[in-house]
């Protein structure tokens, strides 16, 4: 198994004395590619994934350092079944929670809490809790939390937040050691698939990529990749994320005494303000949920602005009042690769059968990793239906609505 910081990843060639075994293309090691990668494996296929700058790199919407795993979803139950089962999977990855914090999930309503209240009658059809409590009890149990503004609370206990990026990394370790090959390399755009099978894909350096089947979930670049058939179906958004240290010697602001959180009565442009306890090197998560402008994913400085600091220093002031002048220890700008109706897309290319496109996480993908895995191998190996809502063809209808908040 590869090591962090040790030898380089093998890049193992596909023998062409496997022609019994299908072999399997997958571009993109973020949580969609990685995740399929290993699920394509273990069922037998022969399985090469690339990536055009390494799994969960800093231009990734699989990058940084943390994303929150939860099930509350309102009334959309398809993703509260694919985050139970995520979790589940991430159990089973992960015993030793070197890439899981189980810390749970504590939201915040304003006057409208019909979204906690609705989750919560999906999550108990399915086993799952999603408890409310008083005003009272939320402010003796989360002591550095105001709760200003806030009119109801709720608790997701089975719930918390994985490293992103040490988890993209881990599943390319686990890929290599059970026979899969990961090669760096960017596929040449746009893929031109105009008949019913695509043979191979043109490489940035003059190589080319043969398999049987190609699976593209190489997120904000599928766009570029396939401008008919994605195009302006995925927009990639500039999204700053700040860390702010806490006071020394004060564990509040920490993992387990705080748990992971999402505000939705601080007023945010789009619903919602979340952040992270702090743990480890990191200091105090704190994001916005609304979509920031548009960016081209390769190009884009990395630099977060000094007017989303300033906003997001008012927040604090507000409900994390202790934090009010805490200083700013790190920061990153990450990316949303959103749909215009934050569904997936998990669909075969329209002209070319042996080619699957995966992708538009919408800033809610992430943690479905392991369960979106599993649906992908079935589908290529056809064991299972696209399903509708994440169909290609639903864009060629007129739009019906887009959701009101975008749930990550």
């Amino acid at each position: 198994m590869r090591r962090r910081g040790t030898a380089a990843i093998v890049n193992q060639p596909v023998s062409h004395t496997t022609h019994h075994r299908l072999r399997v293309a997958v571009v993109g090691a973020g949580a969609f590619g990685g995740w399929s990668a290993l699920e394509l494996a273990r069922r037998g296929a022969v399985v090469t994934l690339v990536d055009a700058w390494g799994p969960g790199n800093a231009r990734a919407s699989s990058g940084g350092e943390t994303r929150i795993i939860r099930a509350t979803y309102g009334g959309r139950a398809i993703y509260t079944e694919m985050a139970l089962r995520a979790l589940k999977l991430w159990r089973a990855f992960d015993p030793a929670r070197y890439l899981l914090r189980e810390t749970g999930v504590l939201w915040m309503f304003g006057e409208d809490d019909s979204f906690g209240h609705e989750s919560a009658e999906v999550l108990n059809a399915h086993d799952a809790r999603l408890d409310e409590l008083s005003l009272k009890e939320a402010a003796a149990r989360y002591r550095r939390v105001s709760l200003d503004g806030v009119r109801s609370v709720f608790i997701e206990p089975d719930a918390g937040y994985l490293f992103a990026r040490r988890a993209c990394e881990s599943v390319v370790d686990h890929l290599i050691a059970e026979g899969g090959a990961y090669r760096q390399a960017a596929v040449a755009e746009p893929v031109i698939a105009e008949t019913s099978a695509l043979t191979s894909v043109a490489l940035v350096d003059g190589a080319r990529l043969d398999a049987d089947v190609f699976v593209f979930a190489c997120g904000s670049w599928l766009p570029s990749l396939f401008p008919d058939v994605v195009g302006a179906n995925i927009q990639a958004t500039r999204q700053d994320v700040f860390y702010f240290g806490t006071p020394a010697g004060d564990s509040g602001f920490t993992d387990p005494e705080l748990p992971v959180w999402m505000d939705f009565a601080a007023g945010s442009r789009d619903g919602q303000i979340y952040g992270i306890p702090a743990v480890g090197v990191s200091g105090f998560k704190v994001a916005d949920d609304a979509a920031g402008p548009a960016i081209d994913p390769s190009t884009v400085e990395r630099v977060v602005s000094a007017e989303a600091v300033t906003r997001t220093r008012a927040f604090l002031a507000k409900r994390f009042p202790a934090l009010a002048t805490a200083p700013l220890v790190s920061s990153e700008v990450c990316q949303y690769e959103s749909t215009p109706d934050d569904h997936f897309i998990i669909d075969r290319h329209p002209r070319a059968g042996n080619v699957w496109v995966v992708g538009g996480g919408s800033g809610h993908g992430f943690k479905m990793g392991p369960a979106l895995g599993e649906l992908v191998a079935s589908l290529v190996l056809g064991e299972r239906d696209v399903d509708p809502q994440f169909g290609l063809a639903r864009f060629a209808r007129p739009p019906a609505g887009g959701w009101q908040q975008k749930w990550k």
